[in-house]
């Protein structure tokens, strides 16, 4: 029973801190602090607190309680006191929420924090924090509103907090009175915690995911995410006959594959693709390179469906400066035979065609009735070995157009341009990573073995990994994984089916910190696409 004496914070087993840094923990073993707060009014910035309610649990089991008047140092409105029963002579002589602050957070400690419509009361708290010149609390908060909404649609004709503990017959009920409301919510976040099993729901990120997700028609399919990893990797959306609709990576599938059904998610192909989903599978993999690496693979091997974006090696074209006629054509593979160069791959044969208009804009006019060889010859010199030498040329037009108030054309080489150096970049860093030949490199903790930069071999402490062993996938689909036959011919430019995988490669070494342990060519101790040593500033083409 409640008495008219004020009422001396009590405080029982206060839960201890536990880091909630992994997001897959379990749910029976996090602890959760619900709160409830009472106030003079609606707005954290004009009403104060009155009385608080926490209870602390972990595992379904009560840890603690806090209960406390709390001086608002103002008048409380007399509705509030119609609405909550609580009075001027019940709060005059409680503690005041600066001097209850510290006992507070420390009952909370790590604890994630949940309440009904937690706006509301995490506004409170927070903003009585920052008038007494503390920091906002950092916890990770759980709102049990929009849970019942999408874990309860249909059931209930509202979710306030009163009708759910009555239709739900929760063993506390609400009466505006802080720690009631906070005992009426655990029972409603453990009610909701046993329903969200049923969606696949095993670890905090779900649940704080699933408040984000939408009635989405494909709900049901959400069972299929219950065994997939919070590991990086790659997941597979697999639909009739086993064929492979989707892949993509993660650095935490299970979390990237929930996310699909999630409000945020509008894009049409998406809702089609889930249609049809029979199956997810998955590969995980010690690191975000290797499963980026395995994505590549998939996608250039598979060519499934739904996977539009990025390049395919069948898109990418060649251009081939031969010594016949010193013709730059666009061709679709590279010819291992005879006199010339070539420069490539590139992703498009529309971008194929500006780098070749680019180089044709400043190389010499060939008369096929003349022999052009000693041209052609330097034309081919400054492909191979000196591209900055074109980029300079095309960047001196680009002045002249624009100095003859061409804007036009001045605009149309600069896009050459950034097409040309575009090109020979990506070729100049995946030649150097090529020529280190067998490499061996440590990064962040993982050990990488490359063929002519083709990941052959990834080991994490000492253990030799094997993708069979963290998999779902099948063997038709871990077979589809294994590396592509090394690019040793420096000669040529590099395979259209392994110059995504030598790209992605060049660019995480190059922006992460690299141990090089051994290498049988010509190592390059910085791996950079060479941007700046062809052209430091591209310029608009016009003042």
């Amino acid at each position: 029973m409640w008495s008219n004496a004020p009422i001396a914070p009590q405080v029982h087993a206060p839960a201890p801190q536990r880091s909630l840094d992994e997001l897959g923990t379990p749910l029976s073993d996090v602890t959760f602090c619900v709160i409830d707060l009472e106030t003079t009014g609606g707005s954290p910035e004009h009403s104060r607190i009155t009385e608080i309610g926490a209870v602390t649990y972990r595992g379904g089991e009560r840890l603690g309680t806090l209960q406390t008047f709390v001086n608002p140092q103002c008048e409380i409105p007399p509705a509030i006191t119609v609405l909550t029963g609580i009075t001027q002579s019940m709060v005059v002589g409680a503690p005041t929420i600066s001097e209850l602050l510290p006992t507070l957070l420390e009952f909370i400690g790590g604890a994630v924090v949940v309440a009904h419509n937690a706006r509301f009361d995490v506004g409170f708290i927070n903003a009585a924090l920052v008038r007494d010149d503390r920091e906002e609390i950092p916890n990770q908060v759980l709102d049990t509103v929009p849970l019942a909404r999408r874990l309860l649609r249909g059931q209930v004709p509202d979710c306030k907090l009163g009708t759910l503990a009555t239709r739900l017959r929760l063993a506390h009920r609400p009466c505006h009175r802080a720690l009631d409301d906070a005992l009426a919510t655990g029972d409603l976040l453990h009610f909701l915690i046993e329903r969200a099993s049923g969606y696949g729901v095993t670890g905090l990120d779900d649940l704080a995911m699933l408040t984000r997700l939408d009635q989405h028609p494909q709900a049901a399919k959400l069972r299929l995410t219950e065994r997939l990893p919070r590991l990086p990797g790659v997941y597979l959306f697999v639909g009739d006959g086993g064929t492979v609709l989707y892949v993509g990576k993660s650095t935490n599938i299970r979390s990237r594959v929930r996310s699909y059904f999630g409000t945020g998610e509008t894009r049409r192909k998406v809702h089609a693709m889930l249609r049809q989903v029979r199956d997810v599978r998955y590969i995980a993999t010690p690191d975000a390179l290797t499963a980026a690496v395995y994505e590549s693979r998939l996608i250039a091997r598979l060519l499934p469906q739904y996977n539009r974006t990025g390049t395919r090696a069948d898109s990418y074209r060649y251009l081939r400066l031969a010594n016949e006629r010193g013709r730059l054509r666009a061709v679709n593979t590279r010819k291992t035979g005879g006199d010339g160069t070539h420069l490539g791959p590139i992703p498009s044969r529309r971008m194929a065609e500006s780098v070749a208009d680019a180089v044709a804009s400043v190389l010499p006019r060939f008369d096929e009735s003349s022999d052009p060889s000693a041209d052609v010859d330097a034309a081919l010199a400054a492909l191979a070995d000196d591209p900055g030498s074109i980029a300079a040329a095309i960047e001196r037009r680009m002045a002249a157009l624009s100095a003859e108030q061409r804007y036009e054309d001045a605009a149309l080489a600069r896009d050459r341009l950034r097409a040309f150096v575009l090109a020979v970049s990506r070729r100049r860093l995946a030649d150097q990573l090529r020529a280190a030949g067998q490499l061996h490199v440590e990064s962040g903790g993982v050990h990488y073995h490359l063929d002519h930069g083709v990941l052959a071999a990834v080991r994490r402490d000492g253990e030799l990994f094997s993708p069979a062993a963290t998999s779902t996938a099948g063997d038709d689909l871990l077979a589809l994984v294994a590396p592509p036959d090394a690019p040793s011919d420096l000669s040529l430019p590099p395979p259209a089916g392994c110059y995504d995988e030598l790209l992605l490669i060049a660019r995480h070494l190059g922006a992460h910190g690299t141990v090089v342990h051994s290498a049988s060519g010509e190592w390059t101790s910085r791996l950079e696409p060479s941007r700046r040593a062809l052209l430091a500033d591209i310029p608009d083409g016009r003042e």
